[in-house]
């Protein structure tokens, strides 16, 4: 299958997929509501050299005085998804969202159910299923995320964001965001910024819940993206149908792409957690005036994952934050956030 039959899901999600089948053996989280006057608008973080930085930030771009003022048309922000705004460990919620969808599938195709890879994923043989190729890995995505109408496939996705939970923490997945970071959004927002989010997976599976959950509405979504062909139903009515084509892979350069292709603004203000991220963060950063480069370094594993490998944490093919990334982010001047250190709670559920 060629490398444009891959539909809003990237060849990171499908690779971290082995990890996840290999490792493998309602309520929605309240977004944090703007700060009232004197108020802590980042009440979850601990006082630090991060928390600061983007205190700072917001003072100087907002102060009708300040040297680094940003006219209000100017104020964009952006955050990745996966590992910045909610947990990607130990895969990809998305490619756990297209396993799940096998049956129902098969069950619509009956005649894949003695075919390959479907007939592997059907088994629940974890050990076989660690051992799809790449491609009939693209096989699956394409077979659950394309060749139906963008509508049933915003359907689908919602009633499944809305009941699948996550093994270890037992919550939906929609409530494993990070409080810190729905303070950072709100924060920015109050202060005039828009929240983009910036993201390697599917655009259409995120715009389903970037409202609800992160209060992020559907055309500030940017992420990669599909085909879609335009046709009419039995009653006449026109409808676009997701195709197997690829045409945004929004990862590493396609991020600064993509944010020229649907923002068309450089922002002021970039967060992200592994190397899919730097080029966005290189290009945020290059930019005249005030900039904020943000790194999230997941290095908590009692209250959630710890894995880099940059400063000798865990290895991973999930959200993998090299030790090369974590010097460039030193040198340029960017904040690295630590989970354990600057976090005062991870969710919101915590107490």
């Amino acid at each position: 299958m060629p490398h444009g039959s891959l539909v809003a899901i990237t060849r990171r999600a499908a690779a971290a997929a082995l990890l996840l089948l290999a490792m493998l053996a309602a309520s929605v989280p309240a977004l944090a509501q703007g700060a009232s006057p004197g108020a802590d608008p980042l009440p979850s973080w601990n006082d630090g050299q991060a928390r600061q930085a983007i205190l700072d930030f917001v003072n100087k771009t907002t102060e009708q005085a300040s040297p680094d003022f940003v006219p209000a048309d100017d104020r964009v922000a952006t955050f990745d998804q996966d590992g910045t705004l909610w947990v990607e460990q130990p895969s990809y919620t998305q490619f756990i969202f297209c396993l799940e969808r096998v049956p129902a599938v098969v069950a619509k195709r009956p005649e894949l159910a003695k075919v390959e890879p479907f007939k592997t994923v059907l088994s629940g043989n974890k050990e076989a299923i660690a051992k799809l190729t790449m491609k009939q890995l693209e096989t699956i995505a394409v077979a659950t995320l394309t060749g139906m109408s963008v509508d049933d496939f915003n359907a689908e996705a919602v009633k499944w964001t809305s009941s699948a939970k996550d093994k270890r923490f037992g919550r939906l997945y929609t409530e494993l965001v990070y409080q810190p970071m729905l303070e950072v959004m709100a924060y920015l927002r109050a202060n005039g910024f828009k929240t983009y989010i910036v993201t390697g997976g599917g655009q259409d599976f995120v715009r389903s819940y970037s409202q609800r959950v992160y209060g992020v509405p559907v055309e500030q979504v940017v992420g990669t993206a599909g085909g879609t062909k335009y046709g009419y139903g039995k009653d006449g009515k026109p409808f676009l149908t997701k195709e197997p084509k690829l045409l945004l892979n929004d990862n590493n350069a396609g991020k600064a792409e993509g944010i020229h292709l649907m923002i068309g603004r450089r922002p002021h203000a970039a967060f992200g957690n592994s190397t899919g991220d730097q080029q966005m963060l290189e290009y945020t950063k290059g930019g005249d005036g005030a900039r904020l480069s943000v790194l999230v370094l997941h290095d908590d594993a009692e209250r959630e994952f710890a894995y880099g490998p940059a400063q000798g944490l865990p290895a991973t093919k999930v959200g993998t934050f090299t030790q090369a990334l974590y010097d460039e982010a030193k040198k340029a001047g960017w904040t690295v956030i630590s989970m354990k250190n600057d976090w005062k709670r991870i969710f919101p559920f915590d107490k």
